[in-house]
């Protein structure tokens, strides 16, 4: 029996709901009632076949709470003129929420657009889009209103998170609800006052004028003789963005490795440091204005997201060459292969001819499938003798 039954009649509002149908009015307060159900019935053929069961089904959905029926007349050969449901109508919201029994998160949301129109009702429109979510946000609705409010009247702060001074609110509160106060701040603030092209969560800061966690680049100076500190020779140093690109130091290579072990045992160079690469994103060296006339060796990963990390510090620094990242290295290295579990599909337009060849057969997966080689696989001495081979590097300025 495919006759519509009152549990039918619930999930058909459950899906309104769920859907955000329904909150979207507690918050726009368009008119949606009378709201008329879909009613799948009995056929003439089953009030003559099955009488009393039809009959079981008109009561049981008689019965049901919070709808009213319109009811048309039939006429039974037996029993004469019948009553049968020929319409189910929901007529107010409190009739849905009762039936739904969502009368206190409709309570809960009544009270954040109130609350919203009295305070900020600028944000009414993102009520109106995501009005399930703003009823999961009810109890956090009043301070979330008041961080918005601080910030609207001190744009651009310049301070950390920490330092944000607002009642029963505190950083964790903040960084807890990054995304959602991204979509208020944008809201409420006026053009000048959000870094448009900041996006992303780890952008939070930086969009919106807060103070951030200085971007930190890890180096070894590779050279002896390069006595920056008083300390050990080739010590392994981490500096903030600006202290590293306000350095003087007596190097004209750098060399750029994904991998921390690799990066640790990177041999002695004369004239070179080592920086331990952070993946995708180069902020932390674009500052750096002296790295552009310096020799700059990337090596990564044999696969796509190696390649596209190379593209993208390119970007940064056009003059990269990159190391270790080619077919006769992949090749050699063929029991050590391994899989690259989700492939970069885009095309990478700052590779070389001989990089563009290769990432191209790493892509479309004519070597073997999602064929990858990581970078700390590779022999040692493969890196040794690479680094020799570099333009203007003699053989006694590298330790075997």
């Amino acid at each position: 029996m495919i006759w519509t039954t009152p549990g039918d009649l619930k999930a058909q509002l459950a899906r309104l709901w769920d859907r955000g149908v329904l909150p979207r009015l507690l918050v726009t307060a368009e008119p949606g009632f009378p709201l008329r159900l879909v009613l799948k019935g009995p056929a003439s053929s089953d009030l003559a076949d099955r009488f009393e069961v039809v009959r079981a089904w008109a009561v049981e959905l008689a019965a049901t709470p919070h709808v009213r029926i319109e009811w048309r007349e039939v006429r039974h050969r037996v029993q004469g003129a019948q009553r049968l449901p020929d319409q189910v109508w929901v007529d107010t919201m409190d009739d849905a929420l009762a039936l739904l029994g969502r009368r206190r998160d409709a309570a809960g949301l009544s009270r954040v657009v109130a609350m919203t129109h009295a305070a900020a009702p600028l944000l009414l429109p993102w009520l109106a889009r995501r009005p399930l979510q703003a009823i999961e946000l009810a109890d956090s609705w009043p301070h979330l209103i008041a961080v918005v409010q601080w910030l609207v009247e001190h744009p651009r702060p310049g301070i950390y998170l920490r330092q944000v001074d607002v009642a029963g609110v505190h950083s964790k509160f903040i960084e807890a609800h990054r995304t959602v106060l991204s979509e208020l701040f944008d809201l409420m603030l006026p053009a000048q006052a959000v870094a448009l092209d900041r996006t992303g969560a780890s952008a939070f800061a930086a969009r919106y004028g807060f103070a951030d966690k200085p971007a930190r680049v890890r180096m070894r100076v590779l050279d002896e003789q390069v006595r920056w500190f008083p300390c050990a020779a080739r010590p392994d140093i981490t500096l903030d963005a600006g202290s590293f690109a306000s350095l003087a130091l007596p190097i004209q290579r750098v060399f750029i490795t994904e991998n921390e072990t690799n990066f640790l045992a990177f041999p002695a160079t004369r004239g070179a440091i080592v920086i331990f690469g952070a993946g995708y994103g180069w902020d932390a060296l674009a500052g750096a204005a002296w790295l552009k006339r310096c020799a700059i060796h990337y090596w990564g990963d044999i696969d796509t997201h190696g390649f596209a990390i190379l593209d993208q510090l390119r970007s940064r620094f056009d003059h990269v060459s990159s190391l270790l990242m080619d077919r006769t290295t992949l090749d050699a290295h063929e029991v050590h292969w391994g899989e690259e579990h989700e492939q970069v599909l885009h095309d990478l337009p700052r590779l070389s001819p001989d990089e563009r060849a290769l990432f191209d057969d790493l892509r479309d997966n004519r070597i073997r499938k999602n064929l990858r080689l990581e970078q700390e696989r590779i022999g040692f001495h493969w890196l040794t003798e690479a680094i020799l081979g570099l333009p203007g590097m003699p053989s006694r300025e590298v330790e075997r």
